[in-house]
């Protein structure tokens, strides 16, 4: 076989391979187009399937991802964790509570004109969350009229400063504050006395040995940090030093790590954050 031809042979069979790769694991072109959580492969053990009667087919709590530009902050990027940790959760929430629930979900960016047809939203990796001006004022009408953003997976100082500073050009005259213990978003179904920590799963398999499960020595402590509106309602919690979607997404992958991080405590504080923030 001619070296020319064989080289041509090589170079298509690697361009063929990162092709399936970038629509499997989430190229930009795929990415792009997808409006939902199940239009994406299973990055885990599988998602769960369920249906809900014709009759409730718009009266469902919609998990909704927001996609975001990255910006030059830490951290990885919106689609973390996607497709698992969002339809686990999802499922979960069908089966311990009286909801029913959306079992797509859906992507939107905060410009589209159907956010505010969900009363819910999830940020994931917001140390490298960056919002253009249109975004920050679309975020602000949306948490003033009535919504709840979640701010999830990030870690350490440097995390936490850039998702600081992107929501002061959000809230100019508002400050997160640590919430108490003695709040109820933690007494709401399940009675939460601690914020534990859910480390990545490579780490919380490797913490029956090792005790660790903080990703870096400057993001040891759990915060749950909050910003209310003037009425006292919750519109943003930040769940800093922890990482709940990986909660979600690995339930299936180590029984070890199911039992202390997912059933413990990330299903518990989610359901009782969606089942709070629907309620009040």
């Amino acid at each position: 076989m001619p070296n020319a031809f064989r080289l041509t042979l090589v170079l298509v069979t690697i361009a063929a391979v990162c092709g399936l790769a970038q629509r499997r694991w989430g190229g930009r072109g795929f990415l792009s187009e997808i409006r939902t959580a199940r239009e994406v492969p299973s990055g885990s053990t599988g998602t769960p399937t369920w249906t809900n009667p014709p009759a409730f087919s718009k009266d469902v709590f919609t998990f909704v991802r927001i996609r975001y530009d990255r910006g030059s902050g830490w951290g990885g990027g919106w689609a973390t964790d996607l497709p698992d940790s969002d339809l686990n959760l999802s499922y979960r929430l069908q089966q311990v509570t009286a909801l029913r629930v959306d079992p797509d979900g859906r992507i939107l960016r905060l410009t589209d004109p159907a956010l505010m047809d969900f009363p819910f939203i999830y940020i994931v990796e917001p140390g490298s969350l960056y919002l253009s001006a249109t975004e920050a004022d679309a975020l602000r009408r949306y948490l003033l009229n009535g919504g709840f953003l979640w701010l999830d997976d990030f870690w350490g100082e440097r995390e936490w400063a850039n998702c600081e500073e992107v929501m002061r050009e959000v809230f100019p005259d508002r400050r997160f504050v640590e919430l108490p213990l003695t709040h109820p978003i933690y007494h709401t179904v399940f009675e939460i006395t601690a914020k534990a920590q859910i480390p990545a799963i490579q780490y919380g398999i490797a913490s029956r040995y090792t005790g660790v499960t903080w990703e870096r020595p400057d993001a040891r402590e759990v915060h749950h940090r909050a910003i209310f509106d003037d009425h006292g309602r919750l519109m943003v919690l930040a769940t800093h030093n922890t990482d709940n979607g990986d909660g979600w997404e690995r339930e299936g992958e180590d029984d070890y790590y199911f039992h202390n991080f997912a059933e413990k405590i990330a299903y518990p504080l989610a359901i009782n954050v969606l089942v709070y923030v629907m309620t009040h």
